[in-house]
């Protein structure tokens, strides 16, 4: 029980040392969608394409080692299933299920009365406009042929080199970048000030949580035997110790 509660004190405490990424990250991804914002759909997708399998190579980095240095196994199918999960799940939720779900929310597949206007109907149904919400872009399926490849080689990186630091920053803002460049897929709709405040809360939820997840909770939760005491392979913080990555 206690064990219990001081990683759940250490999860809470992560979380807050690590909103200040997010929210720069969330920041840097509105940018992103301003700067993009007449993209076209087949744009998007290569940002998608560059930004989604850089997380999930990453992701699969910090999960895989995170879980081989604390559970001390040099079984590497065990590290290979709780990395692919854990960065292909979480990715996927924080790039492709919330932005969804933020997306149709927000509505910002609706078009404009001027677009449905000038628009035939087979012209309409074909851009995705009529009546229609967003689309959920599962990378690991869609994508498979990159997304697949970047985890196995993430989760191989860190079987070998388990003690890898890596930029938690970094992470958070290619996590950032690639859930904004889903909304971006979807987006068909004029920017607003109202919107952009939505797409912000969506971006800073959809990266915080799911990988914060991904990157402490989720392979400690493998690990049998272990102390509440913990290292976060992607932070430059550590809980009572120095040059743990």
């Amino acid at each position: 029980m206690d064990v219990t509660k001081g990683r759940m004190g250490l999860v809470l405490e992560e979380l807050g040392h690590h909103a200040p990424f997010t929210l720069f990250g969330a920041v840097t991804g509105i940018a992103c969608v301003l700067l993009f914002r007449n993209a076209t759909p087949q744009t998007a997708h290569g940002l998608f394409l560059a930004f989604h399998p850089t997380h999930v190579l990453l992701s699969a980095i910090v999960t895989a080692s995170l879980f081989r240095l604390r559970q001390g196994t040099r079984n590497f199918l065990l590290v290979l299933v709780i990395g692919y999960v854990g960065s292909i799940g979480v990715a996927t939720l924080s790039d492709c299920i919330l932005p969804y779900f933020g997306e149709d929310i927000l509505g910002v597949a609706v078009p404009t009365e001027s677009k449905v206007h000038g628009m035939e109907g087979a012209e309409a149904h074909e851009a995705g406009h009529e009546g229609h919400g967003p689309d959920i872009h599962l990378g690991f399926i869609e994508d498979w042929y990159i997304v697949n490849p970047a985890a196995i080689l993430g989760i191989i990186l860190a079987y070998f080199i388990p003690h890898t630091k890596l930029p938690h920053a970094f992470h958070i803002l290619i996590s950032t970048w690639a859930s904004a460049a889903h909304m971006l897929m979807n987006t068909h709709t004029a920017m607003s000030p109202i919107l952009l405040v939505g797409m912000f809360v969506v971006l800073f939820i959809a990266v915080w949580l799911p990988c914060c997840f991904s990157d402490i909770v989720f392979p400690m939760l493998f690990v049998k035997g272990g102390s509440a005491e913990h290292t976060c392979l992607s932070c430059g913080h550590d809980h009572g110790r120095e040059g743990h990555a």
